[in-house]
């Protein structure tokens, strides 16, 4: 048995890892996979070609990426500014911004793993595009792109896309990030990720995929099983400053790592996958480092991490295993897609 504290440099808390707990009697509740094979069309997708949404929109009969704003955003340009005041010592003040749906590919039944190289490299363009376009806007103060993939994270739509908000605030994770990288840049002079991802090289366990600009790793400091950062070994603030040839590497590296989670349990393996960019709320945020967190929901295929009393009352993460353990795992599975080695045919 093993009981033991790690720091997370970027969130400035401590990691529980006690990864002999996840052999315990009782493990908690799990959860069913995909019961049935999902179509390649629905009629009544929101997200799928031709389809009308809730707006009342037709989506358009897109071959590729497909970008448009969420019809039901909780931000707006149109946000409320007379709120009234808030009662005694409260605050409250309008959520103003942009929210906006990319549909990775055409097919209801398609998930980013599943996308060819050229596809990824195509989607992180993409991204790069939105960002340069909502950051430029004086009102937004900071723009978080991210995913949520399976049932077990609450998606009800499988339809393969991720969301973008555009705010008038900063999500606090970040804000804190910036903070926390700006002072270790004043006070070491070097940027924190790249010592993070220097200690990672070193020690080599932890990581699953790496090429000339790009790497992704299990962290030391990991509060998820299985959870990985995917980043440019250069920093940048966000994926608006990096070049063609860092774009491809790291969709290269973004593919392994998306590949590997599937292989895994030959599922379409849930995560939420949030990219860490820079605020661009007009302040100097020397020192960040734009890189892609993914936190898987499962322990083990069909048992849920569930967030209780360390996590939620204490506020510090518990984790019930070794990332050198999970990343052990990962880096044994193929890094081609299952589907191909099992001779089923790809989507794309």
């Amino acid at each position: 048995m093993t009981w033991e504290q790690r720091w997370h440099p970027l969130r400035e808390e401590w990691v529980i890892v006690a990864a002999h707990r996840n052999d315990r009697p009782w493990v908690g509740e799990t959860v069913e996979g995909p019961a049935r094979k999902i179509p390649d069309y629905v009629a009544d997708c929101p997200l799928c070609p031709g389809n009308t949404r809730v707006s009342g929109t037709r989506n358009p009969d897109y071959t590729g990426i497909f970008v448009f704003d969420n019809d039901m955003p909780c931000v707006g340009p149109k946000a409320p500014r007379d709120l009234g005041p808030a009662p005694g010592i409260y605050r409250n003040r309008p959520a103003g911004g942009v929210a906006r749906v990319v549909c990775y590919a055409p097919r209801h039944d398609m998930t980013l793993a599943e996308l060819e190289g050229d596809l990824v490299e195509a989607l992180l363009a993409a991204w790069q595009e939105q960002y340069r376009d909502l950051a430029a806007r004086p009102e937004v103060n900071h723009v978080l792109m991210f995913e949520n993939k399976g049932e077990v994270v609450g998606v009800s739509n499988p339809h393969p896309h991720c969301q973008i908000y555009a705010t008038n605030f900063v999500f606090k994770t970040i804000e804190n990030e910036a903070a926390i990288s700006k002072r270790y840049r004043d006070e070491h002079g070097r940027v924190l990720m790249e010592d993070i991802i220097a200690t990672e090289q070193a020690d080599e366990r932890r990581i699953l995929s790496q090429n000339d600009s790009a790497i992704a790793f299990v962290p030391y400091f990991a509060r998820y099983a299985y959870e990985t950062f995917v980043t440019p070994r250069q920093a940048h603030a966000s994926l608006a400053g990096l070049s063609p040839a860092e774009l491809r590497d790291l969709a290269a590296v973004l593919q392994e790592v998306l590949i590997r989670f599937d292989n895994l349990w030959k599922m379409p393996f849930p995560y939420v996958m949030a990219l860490h960019q820079a605020p661009t709320d007009g302040r100097s945020h020397e020192g960040f480092h734009f890189h892609i967190e993914f936190h898987p929901p499962l322990r083990k295929p069909n048992l849920l991490k569930y967030l209780a009393g360390p996590e939620i009352g204490g506020g510090s993460f518990l984790s019930d295993t070794s990332p050198e353990e999970k990343a052990a795992e990962l880096r044994a599975v193929s890094p081609v897609h299952h589907t191909r080695l099992e001779g089923v045919s790809s989507h794309v």
